[in-house]
């Protein structure tokens, strides 16, 4: 039997372009792989670096802050501390329970923050003491949530302020308080001692007026003693009745007993006159520390500006329209201040003035008791008006005024709930004092 003859051969297909396809896919998607890996290494490496810094900056932190600061995790225990709290806390902190760092008070006032911050309440603040070998210290803690990456409580950030730094803090502001207090109570003070000073001229020409008044009487009052005294030893020495009525004719005893009482009674109203004045000085200088009170605001203003026109050398007399009461609360010392400086101003501003007129007048305004005091003066120049309030801000030539008297007064009138403006209309400057009314029951007299 022969062979059979092997069968045509087909032929073969050309695979390489298929093959280099393939390779060039799988080549491309390596490259692309690897820059892939190679630019999320160097995410990772900024990224490194930069928990790097944050953490180099953390232990910075932790190591420079003076206030206590301490981390703690979901278990209540310490896992970063501040040097401060490290120095200030025998033995480790890092590890411990954190209520274990503060004393009994303290440690429980924490583990109830700790457990408000678990049930998602808002950040605690409160006291807690630390004990240390010189003392407990105490601190003003403040907690704070700490959260994971998925908003999830995970512990809490405490920090802690020393009390007796924030004590020490408010014990100084309080003393600059206090004095700031008693510097604006002197300022009040000397700008009254200054318009006290403007009076002495009148002051003294009212006190010699009475005091001769009585020293004349008094000295009348001996002429006649001597007389009745000359008259009563002839008595004693049993003169006759002839000789008697020769001495008294001569001795001129009716008229003196007629001059005695007129003596007596001008010895008296002139006591009295001296007194009612020492009264009115002692009223203008006081330094108006009593309680609020009510008061009559027009009695108050009518001697205050009877003052300022004694101590004035001009012959400007104040004229009071509108009510003759008005009742108001507040301390009339400070408010006799207030009248004063506005009365002194307004005769001041008409000294050149052809037809010098100062008033004041008292009405009701909005609820509240006004008092107006206008002048027929130059008036207040109108890019001036704004400033008219300003401390040491004077339209007074140098050396006449201190520049204070307005801007007291307008504080002393915001004290007592009300107000002191410059009126816009008026041919002269125009002040209107706004006062609370006093109540009709409950105001002290």
């Amino acid at each position: 039997m022969t062979d059979a003859a092997p069968p045509d051969h087909a032929p073969a297909a050309d695979v390489s372009g298929v093959d280099d396809e393939v390779w060039r896919s799988v080549l491309k998607a390596v490259d692309q792989t690897y820059s892939e890996l190679v630019a999320h290494q160097e995410q990772l490496e900024r990224r490194n670096d930069e928990l790097v810094a944050a953490k180099t900056l953390i232990e910075s932190l932790l190591q420079s802050v003076s206030d206590i600061l301490m981390v703690i995790d979901h278990d209540g225990a310490v896992i970063e501390a501040s040097a401060s709290l490290v120095d200030l806390v025998p033995g480790p902190v890092v590890g411990l329970p954190a209520s274990q760092v503060f004393e009994s008070e303290g440690a429980a006032r924490l583990s109830a923050a700790l457990t408000g911050l678990r049930l998602d309440q808002p950040t605690a603040q409160f006291e807690a003491s630390i004990p240390a070998p010189g003392g407990a210290q105490p601190f003003d803690i403040a907690l704070s949530p700490r959260l994971d990456s998925r908003n999830r409580v995970s512990g809490a950030v405490l920090t802690g302020r020393p009390l007796g730094e924030l004590r020490r803090a408010y014990a100084k502001l309080e003393l600059s308080h206090e004095q700031l207090k008693q510097a604006q109570g002197q300022i009040v003070r000397n700008e009254k001692l200054a318009s006290l000073g403007r009076l002495l001229a009148g002051v003294a020409h009212e006190l010699n007026n009475p005091i001769s008044f009585v020293y004349a009487s008094v000295h009348a009052l001996e002429k006649y003693v001597g007389q009745f005294e000359t008259y009563f030893e002839k008595v004693q020495q049993g003169a006759s009745r002839d000789d008697l009525v020769r001495l008294r004719s001569e001795l001129k005893l009716e008229r003196a007993l007629t001059n005695l009482g007129t003596a007596i009674h001008g010895a008296r109203e002139g006591s009295e006159r001296v007194r009612d004045i020492v009264a009115d000085l002692r009223r203008l200088a006081s330094d108006g520390r009593g309680e609020a009170m009510a008061f009559d605001l027009a009695e108050t203003a009518r001697v205050s500006a009877l003052w300022v026109e004694r101590g004035s050398k001009s012959d400007v007399v104040v004229d009071f329209s509108g009510l003759d009461s008005l009742r108001v609360r507040g301390v009339p010392g400070h408010v006799q201040q207030i009248v004063m400086n506005l009365v002194q101003n307004a005769i001041d501003a008409v000294a050149d003035s052809p037809a010098p007129r100062v008033c004041i007048a008292l009405q009701h305004h909005d609820g509240m008791a006004r008092m107006i005091v206008s002048d027929t003066g130059p008036g207040v120049p109108a890019d001036q008006r704004a400033a008219i309030f300003d401390p040491f801000y004077t339209t007074k030539p140098v050396g006449k005024g201190t520049g204070l008297g307005l801007s007291i007064s307008a504080k002393i009138a915001d004290e007592h709930g009300g107000q002191l403006i410059l009126l816009p209309d008026g041919p002269g400057a125009r002040f209107a004092l706004d006062l609370p009314l006093a109540q009709a029951e409950g105001d002290r007299e």
